[in-house]
């Protein structure tokens, strides 16, 4: 059984930074991706950074320069540092993979991934 069990999420100042972890068990793919997504208030869940099981990333615009992913494939952990936060990063932060390898052209949408943490609170304040 996967589990995605996620630490590290709290309240900060605009301007402040935060690491994120992901602790994954039971997480047997060879071929996958593992991402960090967010969901607002009253918005629609999305993509933050994907990396992939040879260490390809993407990301979103609005955290390109400031947001990066990492994983520790000894400790089957994934990790998104966030830098120079803003109020608009707030939200509910969750890991999620997939079970197989995903193409860029979909790997920052929701469907593809089928294991997720349970989430973790993140609030920037001005």
């Amino acid at each position: 059984q996967v589990q995605l069990v996620e630490s590290g999420g709290g309240s900060v100042q605009t301007g402040g930074s935060l690491t994120l972890s992901c602790a994954a068990s039971g997480y047997t793919a060879r071929n996958y991706c593992m991402g960090w997504f967010r969901q607002a208030p009253g918005k629609e869940r999305e993509a933050v950074a994907v990396i992939d099981h040879v260490g390809g990333t993407t990301y979103a615009e609005s955290v390109k320069g400031r947001f990066t992913i990492t994983k520790d494939n000894a400790r089957n952990t994934l990790y998104l540092r966030m830098n120079v936060l803003k109020p608009e990063d707030t939200a509910m932060y969750y890991c999620a993979a997939t079970d197989r390898w995903v193409g860029l052209g979909i790997r920052m949408r929701t469907d593809p991934y089928v294991y997720w943490g349970q989430g973790i609170q993140v609030t920037v304040s001005s």
